[in-house]
């Protein structure tokens, strides 16, 4: 039982403590002439390239075309 007291006192008096403090990484966000870095937009999907199915060629072009170059 002393236990579970202390446990509950240690409880309260950790519910007073003060919030700790702000990190000091740089100014505080919440001032409104604070500077902020500017926004750019980068596409999510912009490598994207279509891959619908299309009629098979030659197999002997498709050959040719990856092949290593003659010497």
């Amino acid at each position: 039982m002393r236990i579970l007291a202390a446990l509950l006192v240690a409880a309260l008096l950790a519910a007073c403590a003060a919030a700790p403090p702000s990190p000091l990484a740089g100014r505080d966000p919440s001032e409104p002439d604070a500077r902020t870095r500017a926004v750019s937009y980068r596409s999510t999907i912009a490598p994207y390239a279509s891959r619908r199915p299309v009629e098979p060629k030659p197999w002997q072009e498709q050959n040719e075309r990856v092949a290593p170059a003659p010497r």
